[in-house]
């Protein structure tokens, strides 16, 4: 028996990409790669860069997208929940650099890091405040700048990355046909020697040493990774549809982690469903961590393409590892 009072909705959405396009061709300049090579391996054609400013400035400009569309105000935000793994700094909290960029003077907040499941996470987290019925306007917002630790040497990760932030509003709803339905989320810590960025922390603190080790970058064993990411997010979303008695048929679309056009495939024919509902921006943008969920959401929303009652699975996976899916009732018109 569901004892929970209120569901949390999405009821508003936004997002931004920077100016500064980094298409395929720029990288065949840079690295010994190919157009071709990056496509069929990955499905990416281009990726936003930020030039100037921070992750906070993604974000700042998301949740003022978020606001410019909903006619509302930052006063009228009750908690300000940040999911990124490229932070301004280490302390204070992004959160709380975008509370004040956007003057929401009547909100708390925290970053969330748990890297390409970090929008997921923050996802349930938010919707665990508004489920308790202490908050009526949660943002959770999924920003990183991927750029600030990406290795342009390193032909094999710098094409993947790309900069973004995306938001949603959350607000309660009575009526438990509408918004989040369930969430299944996992860690694995035995993983952590397969895809990380050792320095800068307390493990391996900023040094020259540390720098001349090239230890502030994205470290990642890319087919190990691709191997546990393919059955990971596959599976769990395999999982969360036989756990609520979902059908391929069912579901309007699976919304997952950009990260790669071959598991996003793999994932959408575990499930059953058809690339037509795969919701998909990794070929405009890479993979941009905790904003390429949201981001979609935004884009698919505004495009028209989501509709009131869409039965949607949200599916990540990423560092830690770190993976999980999500199954929420679409409410917005």
């Amino acid at each position: 028996m569901d004892s929970k009072k209120y569901n949390a909705e999405i009821t508003g959405v936004g997002m931004y990409v920077p100016d500064t396009i980094y298409d395929n061709a720029y990288f065949e300049k840079i690295v010994d790669t190919s157009d071709e090579w990056i496509r069929t391996r990955t499905g990416i054609r281009e990726r936003r860069i930020l030039k100037e400013g921070a992750t906070s400035l993604l974000a700042t400009k998301a949740a003022e997208d978020l606001l410019k569309s909903k006619n509302m105000s930052a006063d009228e935000i009750d908690a300000i929940i940040v999911a990124t793994i490229t932070p301004d700094m280490f302390f204070p909290a992004t959160a709380c650099l975008v509370q004040d960029n956007i003057g929401a003077k009547n909100a708390w907040g925290f970053d969330l890091s748990a890297a390409c499941s970090g929008f997921l996470f923050a996802f349930q987290t938010g919707c665990s405040l508004i489920e308790s019925g202490r908050y009526k306007k949660v943002m959770v917002i999924g920003a990183d700048k991927m750029s600030s630790i990406t290795d342009y040497t390193d032909r094999n990760n710098c094409i993947l990355f790309g900069d973004a932030a995306g938001a949603v509003l959350l607000e309660p709803t009575e009526n438990k046909n509408f918004g989040l339905q369930d969430s299944l989320l996992k860690i694995d810590g035995s993983g952590r020697d397969s895809l990380n960025m050792k320095g800068g922390g307390s493990l391996n603190p900023p040094s020259h040493e540390t720098v001349d080790k090239n230890l502030h970058v994205i470290y990642q064993d890319g087919k190990a990774v691709f191997k546990v990411a393919v059955k990971g997010m596959a599976d769990i979303s395999y999982e969360i549809m036989q756990k609520n008695n979902l059908t391929s048929e069912d579901i309007a679309y699976l919304v997952p982690h950009q990260a790669n056009l071959r598991i996003i495939g793999a994932t959408a024919e575990r499930m059953g469903i058809p690339m037509e509902k795969v919701m998909i921006n990794i070929d405009k943008y890479g993979n941009t961590t905790a904003a390429t969920i949201p981001t979609c959401l935004a884009e698919y929303y505004r495009n028209g393409k989501i509709k009131k009652g869409d039965k949607l699975i949200l599916a990540a996976f990423g560092a830690g590892f770190t993976w999980g899916s999500s199954y929420l009732v679409w409410s917005m018109d």
